[in-house]
């Protein structure tokens, strides 16, 4: 399969994807909850049916996953990871931090990643071997180097009401010794922001597939270090993550390794 296909259907899936999302934002989208703090949206799906549909109508041998609940089943060993709407919560308030995020495995191995704000109409790309781009231009990510230098970024799950892993501990802990902390809401943003050095690492623990296939492959492509908790290799089965320049690494991974 030639990459270039690839990365034109991804394109209008996420540009198609992005326009829904522009004019959902002129109305009032019909919420529902998938759980207590988990919201889903009615543009959320029809983001989802556009993006799948496109890939359905052209590469119809292609497996699509997406958050939502689209199943695609196809045989030629590809698959596509979509989340429709990235940062939901977000989006139902009318907080324009929100994005398309699409992701591209190939036997497993991610090859492509795409993420698209469309309010900044800023498109973040990545390929296997040959580099991130956000609009075209080349990404590298930053070269901080000491965590009180440091701007980091993370998310808390749906459920930090009651869970006892709800990433609390580990925030205070880095708010105690980085510059700074953000919460956008946005995984994919976050991960694009790393490999675009506007952050300098990035940890989250309850993460799906789809918030993490792209962003991932872009901050490797871009420079950078992500894994999991311990240091071990990031799997996208494994919800939790840590992202970084690849400086901060080591130190990040101390400070989510204390005991208090």
């Amino acid at each position: 399969m030639d990459i270039d296909m690839i990365r034109m259907v991804a394109l209008r899936a996420a540009k198609e994807a992005g326009a829904i999302l522009r004019q959902g934002l002129e109305q009032k989208p019909t919420i529902e909850f998938k759980g207590v703090k988990n919201l889903v949206t009615d543009i959320d799906r029809r983001s989802e049916e556009a993006i799948a549909d496109l890939v359905r109508r052209k590469l119809p041998h292609h497996s699509v996953v997406c958050e939502e609940g689209t199943r695609l089943e196809g045989d030629s060993g590809y698959r596509w990871l979509v989340d429709p709407l990235d940062g939901t919560t977000n989006y139902a308030h009318g907080y324009p931090c929100f994005s398309v995020s699409i992701g591209v495995e190939k036997d497993g191995e991610l090859i492509f990643g795409l993420v698209y704000d469309p309010n900044l109409e800023e498109l973040f790309t990545a390929e296997r071997g040959a580099g991130a781009f956000l609009n075209g231009k080349r990404l590298q990510v930053s070269a901080i180097g000491t965590m009180p230098d440091a701007l980091l970024a993370t998310g808390f799950p749906n459920d930090v009401a009651g869970a006892t892993q709800n990433n609390l501990d580990y925030f205070v802990r880095f708010m105690k010794r980085a510059q700074g902390v953000r919460r956008p809401g946005s995984a994919a943003l976050d991960l694009c922001y790393v490999a675009a050095g506007r952050f300098d690492g990035f940890w989250e623990l309850k993460l799906y597939p789809w918030d993490m296939a792209a962003g991932s492959l872009m901050v490797t492509e871009a420079g950078g270090r992500v894994t999991d908790l311990r240091g071990g290799p990031h799997v996208l089965s494994n919800p939790q993550i840590v992202a970084s320049n690849g400086l901060l690494h080591e130190e990040m991974l101390r400070v989510l390794a204390m005991e208090s």
